[in-house]
């Protein structure tokens, strides 16, 4: 199999772009990458195109992908549609890189796109309601919610105002790995703090305030431990990522020393396991595949990308990607390692607390951020000497677990 390289990404900024239409955001976003490319859509030779919520939000129930991108000339080609709940972006990028790497073709485009704000609050958080079992949603909510058992919850923190479940779940993981492992609310403060301190030079990013760990623990509460900075929010946006074989960049003229190189993009999907089996999540195994098809080890990353629903989403997954021990995450936030300069840096995009969530483009802009580390043009939020860098991105949950979860691995 020949080589398989990102060389354009493209990215709408994240936030609440109420001017915007679906078809519009995937347009700013695809043209970017192309520009970025240096190529037309002419050269586009099929499409991948990740979406999770239009059919809940709009009624485009099928053909997104077709009727976003024919809207913008890209048309005659293989469009597939992907939906895999908050991994749908990086599903499409692991189908292009499949498609590219079975001999299909020699480039391909994968794109994300979510229109996710809506002034109908009760539309806007429902989206989320089939991201699990729809037949035993309130089994499987009553049996997560279980795992936070066993810690005290302080009266007035739970937020009045509604959101999503989701953030129920993230706090009942939060509550077992407390009593597991000894986290405490200050570390999930102190990885929000920084999160939100990395997004200040992001202009993409939908948030760019810069707290205090003190600040997130004094902010509202969502749902003990979470409060509101530690939470990602409702966004919309848009991100894509042109990708091509070695053969391809020949054929193409595109210039090789800004391209990157796809070392490894592992998708998994969970299993039933006992929650306290921290080594067989379902991030964990990717990871595991992920690093021995790269030919690399967690300690050779050099910054990484990970899904931050909630602070407590960072720490889970930094101990599955193996940068720390299991049950270390929070104190590995906490002692600084996480954060731009220290031993290895997270989410320096301001990760989704505070770059922002729009599932479907979720995973393509952690790869659009890490591409320009790795092409060295992140400005004040660059990360010297960056060689690999490695994103992870989940969606949806079943069991005690995220549905499925996606790997990728890049390199210069």
């Amino acid at each position: 199999m020949e080589n398989v390289y990102v060389v354009g990404v493209g990215m709408t900024p994240f936030g609440r772009l109420v001017d915007l239409s679906i078809k519009q955001m995937t347009r700013h976003a695809v043209e970017a990458a192309l520009a970025d490319a240096g190529i037309g859509a002419g050269e586009l030779q099929a499409a991948y195109f990740g979406n999770a919520s239009q059919g809940h939000m709009e009624g485009q129930q099928m053909i997104r992908g077709q009727v976003a991108l024919r809207a913008m000339g890209i048309q005659s080609i293989p469009v597939a549609n992907v939906e895999n709940a908050c991994a749908s972006g990086s599903t499409a990028l692991h189908l292009a890189v499949s498609f590219l790497r079975a001999g299909e073709g020699d480039v391909a485009l994968a794109v994300g796109a979510e229109k996710m704000f809506s002034r109908d609050r009760d539309l806007m958080f429902s989206v989320f309601d089939s991201a699990w079992d729809v037949s035993d949603a309130q089994a499987i909510r009553d049996r997560l919610l279980k795992l936070g058992e066993g810690v005290e919850v302080p009266p007035g923190t739970t937020s009045s105002k509604p959101y999503s479940v989701f953030m129920d779940v993230y706090a009942a993981f939060a509550r077992h790995h407390m009593r597991r492992w000894g986290t405490t609310q200050r570390q999930l403060a102190a990885v929000a703090a920084k999160n939100h301190r990395h997004s200040q030079h992001n202009p993409l990013s939908q948030y760019r305030d810069v707290y205090t760990i003190d600040e997130v623990l004094a902010a509202p509460p969502i749902t003990w431990p979470l409060t509101l900075p530690m939470c990602s929010p409702i966004s919309d946006g848009a991100a894509a990522a042109v990708v091509c074989t070695e053969s391809g960049l020949r054929r193409l003229g595109v210039d090789r020393s800004r391209a990157v190189r796809i070392l490894a993009c592992v998708l998994q999907t969970g299993s039933d396991r006992d929650p306290d089996d921290a080594a067989n999540h379902c991030t964990a195994v990717a990871a595991r595949r992920a690093y021995e098809r790269a030919g690399v080890g967690p300690s050779d990353v050099s910054v990484a990308e990970v899904h931050d629903a909630t602070a407590m989403g960072e720490i889970i997954q930094v101990e599955n990607l193996g940068f720390c021990a299991f049950g270390d995450g929070g104190r590995m936030a906490e002692r600084g390692d996480t954060a731009i300069g220290g031993r290895i840096p997270v989410n320096p995009s301001g990760g989704l607390e505070s770059k922002g969530h729009p599932v479907g483009a979720t995973g393509i802009g952690q790869v659009h951020e890490l591409v320009t580390q790795l092409r060295g043009e992140a400005g004040p939020r660059q990360v010297d000497g960056a060689r690999i860098a490695l994103a992870e991105n989940g969606g949806g949950l079943q069991g005690i677990e995220e549905a499925v979860a996606c790997v990728t691995i890049l390199g210069r």
